[in-house]
């Protein structure tokens, strides 16, 4: 009979991706046992695989706060570069594409604004309903 630990060591090997054979051999325990085990801890397995592609995808997406920022570098250094262009050549239409383009991303990014007012804050003479909202 094994321990839990051998067990909570399997699981945490196939959420790392081994096959059989390879925890098998680290682990000294037959492969039917694995498969065994596989299929008793099958909901366990997954979800930890679940949990580790979540944390991978997190690391390699920004948050939007983030992207603003690499965004709007992009666009100051895409800028400053076009601003040494002369207009005249070939690359500088490209360049200017390429500023148009950052400019709508990091537009669609940050999102329409909206001001709100709270009810409390509206002069009485103004007030149409709960709150009132400005859009540019």
């Amino acid at each position: 009979m094994h321990n839990d630990k051998t067990v909570q060591r399997f699981i945490e090997l196939r959420v790392q991706g081994w096959v059989f054979t390879r925890i098998a051999a680290e682990l000294n325990v037959a492969k039917n046992t694995l498969i065994d085990w596989s299929r008793r801890h099958q909901h366990t397995i997954a979800n930890l695989i679940a949990i580790e592609r979540e944390n991978r995808l997190h690391e390699h997406l920004a948050t939007g706060e983030s992207r603003m920022r690499k965004l709007g570098e992009q666009l100051r250094a895409a800028e400053a570069e076009l601003a040494k262009r002369d207009l005249a050549t070939l690359s500088t239409g490209r360049l200017l594409t390429h500023v148009e383009s950052l400019q709508r991303r990091l537009q669609k990014e940050a999102g329409p604004m909206r001001f709100v007012s709270a009810v409390d804050q509206i002069p009485e003479d103004e007030y149409a309903d709960r709150i009132q909202v400005w859009n540019p």
